[in-house]
């Protein structure tokens, strides 16, 4: 079984959902270890109640981004991790992990990209007075939600959408799209290492 590591800043909805998909047997992956940058995020509190590994750290305390990425790495290493899964991770990933693990970090954002990249893609999309948005999941790159596109899904944007009406369809389509999406990858890429 594949061993994942989740990176996620906030509260842990994707995370809880992937970890969920791993349990059921419908993402054939082990959530072996979560990345967090927040000591204080929900998504710790929900990695204990699963019994998953955390690594917790404050940027802050680090003299760089190359320092920290580096700390990640060890632990990285230290647990085996093969993929990693970014779930409402709230920072760009460096040289570092990139080259550590290349065309192995996925990640899911609240828009159709190139559409409504970066922070706040709910209120961009409504800002703009968009008929749809969605989901996208992409390998990541260097750039600001700018890798390879993998999947795609849409969410029709209502005349009476709030921010948070909106936010709660995205999601929805979230859990169900990336656990999916995931199995999806790391099933081809089974494939092909047994070739």
């Amino acid at each position: 079984m594949i061993k994942m590591a989740i990176f996620a800043s906030g509260s842990g909805s994707n995370f809880r959902a992937i970890v969920e998909a791993c349990r059921n047997g419908s993402l054939e992956a082990v959530p072996t270890l979560l990345v967090c940058d927040k000591q204080d995020a929900k998504v710790v509190e929900r990695a204990n109640e699963e019994n998953i590994q955390t690594f917790v750290f404050s940027p802050k305390e680090y003299e760089s981004k190359v320092a920290f990425e580096n700390a990640i790495l060890h632990e990285l290493r230290a647990h085996n991790i093969e993929w990693i899964v970014l779930a409402g991770y709230m920072r760009l990933i460096g040289s570092t992990l990139l080259s550590a693990y290349p065309k192995k970090i996925v990640n899911v954002h609240p828009s159709l990209l190139p559409d409504f990249p970066g922070l706040d893609a709910v209120g961009q999309a409504l800002n703009e007075g968009v008929g749809k948005t969605g989901v996208t999941i992409h390998f990541v790159d260097e750039g600001m939600d700018t890798g390879p596109i993998i999947a795609q899904g849409e969410v029709e944007i209502l005349p009476f959408d709030t921010r948070e009406t909106l936010q709660q369809r995205i999601q929805q389509l979230e859990h169900e799209l990336y656990p999916k999406t995931l199995q999806n990858i790391l099933h081809t890429e089974r494939s092909l290492t047994k070739r």
